[in-house]
């Protein structure tokens, strides 16, 4: 009789990357190649021997040396570092979800007693002689399997290590490693990590071998603990005696990894576990979800996606709100409204934080007609609502202008027992009020506050006082900002840039000083600088040196702000040149990105972050280059643009029509965009000639 051998080969593809961009996965295949011989056995069949199963380690051995990721196919892995080492002896090479043996404890007849034993050890008082005294009336003998019954029954960790350390003196058998791992669990629960690492520690020194619930465990715990250098130390330790993390293990350390911003990491372990064939579940996704939304990556988001549905992986709805606020942050409303439509079709309802994401994103991208539906599908399904809801649909609503939806909602507010309105509450509906230029409104809400007992926070003062200044009442302006400062206000930059544009928009010179005493109280070095500017003996590096020291101490959002309303205060004291100075040194110290631009095509001018006075400061300095151009008789492009942008916002000032009514003055011969709205273009042939005769006059 022939004989037949027969042996498996475990065969990985890699799979042909579309996207440079996303990390390289591998695809296994196992084939069976089947050997027969001529010759006939006289000897009966025996069984074959067990065949050596290589570990994770050494299957990968050849992936991170041939096809793992370089630093030209994956973006996030720009040095992929090795997470793994060999192992000194061989382990399973799949993910294991074995546990110890079921004890015979189990089906112990005096089980019922044991418990009942255990109950009131975990009960008495936490001392150790309260302790000690009722362990003195254990029922049976304390036994291997009775010992870790009761060991496995006590609740608070104290009483298990307390049990623990007691079952150890009386050294009645060995420890062994489920002894220790069923008092780490207990230790995880009240988050005492040292206790588990020193009794990790101890098995070491005992030669008492930690399996692979036992790291899971301190690597857990470490992780809850937010002891994210300790969690990837053990980690690693784990992998140096060859032993499998289980899923669990994979998701916690995947998530340490990402909280750690070792993003090479994150995506290299979580290959590498694939391709050993774990399946990773909805928590894993959920972690790398959340990495690739605090980057802003959306290939990485999309990536995600295409993953779970090709290993069969139905998100829930942690992972749906873990993606729709890492699409938030990547700036991405349309996939977010796409997967919330996804959530519904799949039978999950979304609770309070999936509608808080997406009530964020339609208020960040001002998409009103998908906000107002969105409200109006919670009222009609009733869906959830809690505090942080009510108040982020508020600012939705401050963000787009809807002002009877606001006041719906604050009223819900004020009904209700849990949710009434706080700081924030109110902060949306000074803002709604403000932007709308309803100033009755406004101060009826700010004296609302006070009579309630609702702090106001710099925000909603900021809110007020841009009303105020819009309307041009600086005498309750001026009472608005010192109440406030009075009540523990600490006016901030954004402030402060408020206060300033209110002063480029006074028209008297007693509403100026009125306005700038109350910026004095928040910045006097700012102040400073506004009469430098207006001062008739000017030297522009007097103005350079003090600008930068203003600049360099204002946080960042603010630095354009600043710039943007000191050249509408000179504007508005017509000093012209003034403004072009500081234009010029806005664009210097890097406040102006991307002002002027130049194609082979077409030039153009991009004002849509500059204020109405700045963008017509800056129209003018362009116009002058270009003059200067033609002058010299060099080459131009056949089209010229300058983009103002749309206001989004039911209130916007509209920089556009401002923009326009300037180019209509000065009779420049740009026209409204067909194709693109707040887009201005002109034509070589029509905008040369204008600034020739310009040049004339």
């Amino acid at each position: 009789m022939a004989a037949s051998l027969s042996t498996g080969l475990d065969v990985h593809f890699a799979i042909p990357q579309s996207d440079t961009k996303r990390p390289i996965f591998f695809t296994r295949r196992k084939f069976t190649i089947y050997c027969n011989s001529s010759k006939s056995s006289s000897k009966p069949p025996q069984n074959p021997p067990v065949k050596r199963t290589p570990s994770l380690s050494e299957q990968l051995q050849p992936l991170s040396t041939t096809t793992l990721p370089k630093k030209d196919q994956a973006g996030l892995l720009s040095k992929p570092k090795s997470t793994w080492v060999n192992p000194t002896k061989p382990k399973r090479s799949v993910l294991s979800l074995q546990r110890q043996t079921r004890s015979p404890y189990a089906y112990n007849p005096k089980v019922r007693e044991l418990k009942l034993f255990a109950n009131k050890l975990s009960d008495c008082d936490n001392s150790e002689e309260a302790f000690l005294s009722v362990l003195e009336e254990i029922p049976l003998e304390p036994t291997r399997e009775n010992a870790l019954l009761i060991l496995n029954s006590l609740k608070p960790w104290q009483k298990t290590y307390l049990f623990f350390n007691w079952i150890k003196t009386k050294n009645l058998f060995p420890m062994e490693t489920i002894f220790y791992n069923v008092t780490m669990k207990s230790l995880r629960f009240g988050r005492q990590f040292e206790l588990i690492e020193e009794l990790a520690n101890e098995m070491v020194s005992n030669d008492i071998p930690l399996d692979n619930i036992t790291y899971s465990t301190i690597i857990t715990c470490a992780k809850r603990c937010n002891l994210f250098d300790k969690a990837v130390e053990w980690f690693e330790r784990m992998y140096k005696t060859g032993l499998m993390p289980d899923e669990v293990t994979y998701s916690a350390v995947l998530d340490v990894y990402a909280k750690l911003g070792k993003a090479e990491e994150v995506v290299s372990l979580y290959e590498r576990g694939v391709a050993s064939g774990w399946k990773p579940d909805p928590i894993a996704f959920s972690v790398l979800a959340k990495m690739y939304g605090e980057a802003g990556d959306y290939d990485g988001i999309r990536y995600v996606l295409q993953e779970m549905k090709s290993l069969g992986v139905r998100p829930n709805l942690v992972v749906y709100n873990t993606l729709l606020e890492a699409m938030g942050k990547a700036g991405k409303p349309g996939l977010a409204r796409s997967l919330f439509q996804e959530l519904l079709e799949s039978g999950l309802t979304p609770n309070e934080k999936t509608l808080t994401s997406l009530a964020k994103i339609y208020g960040k991208a001002r998409w009103a007609k998908d906000a107002l539906e969105l409200w109006e599908e919670m009222k009609s399904k009733n869906w959830p609502m809690d505090f942080i809801l009510y108040n982020t649909l508020l600012t939705m609503c401050a963000d787009i202008g809807l002002v009877e939806e606001a006041e719906q909602l604050f009223m819900d507010m004020k009904k209700s027992q849990h949710c009434r309105p706080d700081s924030w509450s109110y902060t949306a509906m000074l803002k709604i009020y403000g932007s709308g230029g309803n100033v009755g409104k406004a101060m009826e809400f700010f004296e609302e506050m006070s009579e309630v007992g609702v702090e106001l926070n710099v925000m909603g003062t900021t809110c007020l006082i841009q009303c105020l200044g819009k309307a041009g009442r600086i005498d309750e302006l001026v009472k608005v900002f010192s109440v406030s400062v009075e009540h523990g206000i600490k006016p901030d930059d954004r402030l402060c840039g408020c206060l300033l544009s209110v002063v480029s928009r006074c028209e008297s010179r007693a509403d100026v000083d009125k306005v700038l005493a109350c910026l004095h109280r928040a910045n006097p070095r700012l102040v400073g600088f506004v009469k430098l500017i207006e001062e008739e003996v000017y030297c522009l590096d007097t103005v350079k040196e003090e600008f930068k020291g203003i600049i360099s101490n204002t946080k960042d959002d603010a630095r354009r702000p600043f710039c943007n309303c000191l050249i509408d205060i000179c504007l508005s004291k017509n000093l012209n040149e003034r403004a072009h100075d500081l234009l010029y040194l806005g664009t210097l110290y890097g406040l102006y990105p991307g002002l002027y631009n130049k194609t082979a095509d077409e030039w153009s001018l991009d004002v849509r972050s500059l204020s109405v006075g700045a963008a017509q400061t800056a129209l003018e300095e362009w116009m002058g280059t270009l003059a200067k151009t033609i002058k010299h008789e060099e080459a131009l492009p056949l089209l010229f643009s300058a983009q103002t942008g749309t206001g989004t916002h039911k209130f916007s000032q509209g920089l556009s029509n401002s923009f326009a009514s300037h180019l209509k003055k000065l009779a420049a011969p740009f026209r409204q965009s067909e194709e693109k709205a707040g887009c201005f273009v002109a034509k070589r042939e029509d905008l040369v000639p204008w600034l020739q005769s310009r040049l004339q006059t």
